[in-house]
């Protein structure tokens, strides 16, 4: 696929809910037609049996019906996402998936069943092993790759471990070429000091030299959530996610996915953790289309309904094929 470029201006969240109306209010079921509850189920079993074996599996049966009713509309929006490829999402360090919670919400109203993986951030090779286990044990039919940051790199390797991958979607992302790292990357758009970007913590069983990096606090709010409302920036400061040394300077192993999949790339035009100029440089090596938004390291997170765009652009793509 050739590199293209669009460039998107984002709309506000009260915008958006403004232009749509007031939600519409469901109707009341009646009572013989709505979906029963956990009470209704455990009311229906005898008050003799309640406390016996028969009957305490009898609660976890119809627990297990009740959790296999409703998550086709959990995961579908209440749309029928059975020709949609599911979206699985990969975060990357200092964060977790709940950054693409805006996106998630979007891409399921639209019928998308999205999935999120819970990066581990420990190591490049065991956490693409660890994703390729989860694609495998956790879905089915075409998926399409979602990778912030780290996360990009992660994708990079482990998607073709399962043929049902169609596309790949690199957010404010690492896409490296076989045998490069993260810091490699990085060092190649300019000199990088980690004692200035990082507190760094012993971890327990760390191999040597090894340990957690925390980005520092002035170093979060500036390059890492700059761009978002202050509060913002200091809730996810204080709940951020370290990645081990190890994991930003293992390099890649495998032949990148990019090289036989087609790619997408959302590019912060405010990125203070991987500069413009490299975003657009690992964009066009992987032949990915690229989208520009005015947004720093987290555009998903400023740059929602932009993000959904060109996931959902993706994703039509691989339903076709």
């Amino acid at each position: 696929m050739s590199g293209t470029e669009h460039t998107v201006e984002e709309q506000s969240p009260d915008a958006m809910r403004n232009a749509a109306g007031p939600p519409r209010r469901r109707p009341r079921l009646d009572r013989r037609h709505r979906r029963p509850t956990v009470t209704d189920l455990l009311h229906a079993v005898p008050r003799g049996r309640r406390r016996s074996a028969t009957g305490a599996a009898g609660v976890i049966a119809a627990l297990v019906a009740i959790l296999g009713l409703a998550a086709p509309a959990s995961a579908g929006g209440g749309h029928d996402g059975r020709d949609k490829p599911t979206v699985v999402i990969v975060h990357g360090a200092w964060t977790d998936a709940g950054s693409f919670s805006d996106v998630q919400q979007q891409l399921q109203q639209r019928g998308y069943t999205v999935l999120d993986f819970a990066n581990p951030l420990r190591s490049l090779s065991g956490d693409s092993a660890g994703l390729a286990s989860f694609l495998q044990n956790r879905t089915s039919g075409p998926v399409v790759l979602v990778g912030h940051s780290y996360g990009g790199a992660v994708i990079t390797e482990a998607a073709t471990s399962d043929p049902d991958v169609r596309a790949l979607v690199y957010v404010d992302a690492f896409v490296p070429e076989k045998g490069e790292s993260l810091l490699a990357l990085l060092s190649s758009a300019g000199p990088v000091d980690p004692s200035a970007l990082f507190d760094m913590v012993p971890y327990p069983g760390a191999p040597e030299g090894d340990v957690d990096l925390y980005l520092k606090e002035a170093a979060f709010h500036a390059t890492f959530a700059n761009g978002l409302p202050r509060k913002e920036r200091a809730d996810l400061y204080a709940r951020q996610r370290p990645i081990t040394f190890g994991a930003v300077n293992e390099a890649t192993a495998n032949e990148p996915a990019w090289t036989s999949l087609p790619s997408w790339y959302v590019a912060g035009t405010e990125d203070g953790s991987i500069p413009l100029a490299l975003q657009e440089r690992m964009a066009s090596r992987a032949g990915a289309e690229l989208t520009t938004v005015k947004a720093g390291h987290l555009a998903m997170t400023r740059s929602p309904a932009a993000v959904a765009k060109v996931i959902e652009q993706a994703a039509t793509a691989a339903a076709h094929s």
